[in-house]
């Protein structure tokens, strides 16, 4: 089963990065945008910044917390420029 892990940068002028795994991108998307995802992005627009395809949901989780701890990724992430590895 196929597997998303991806990380989203808020809209307005001060950006933040959410980082989450999901099995249906565009639905994970829709809901943090209308509020109904994480509590940690209700109240902001999100835009999607980065996505990796993972073949199963365990590698998305741990492709997930290795990219929560990655601080220079979710830095350049939030300017605007990232070097993707």
């Amino acid at each position: 089963m196929t597997a998303f892990v991806y990380v989203l940068r808020s809209i307005g002028p001060n950006p933040r990065t959410y980082v989450g795994w999901t099995l249906d991108i565009d639905r994970r998307l829709a809901q943090h945008n209308a509020g109904t995802g994480a509590r940690f992005t209700r109240g902001s627009r999100w835009d999607l910044v980065h996505l990796e395809r993972c073949d199963t949901p365990q590698l998305a989780m741990r492709r997930e917390c290795a990219l929560k701890r990655d601080r220079t990724l979710r830095r350049a992430l939030r300017t605007g420029a990232a070097p993707i590895r």
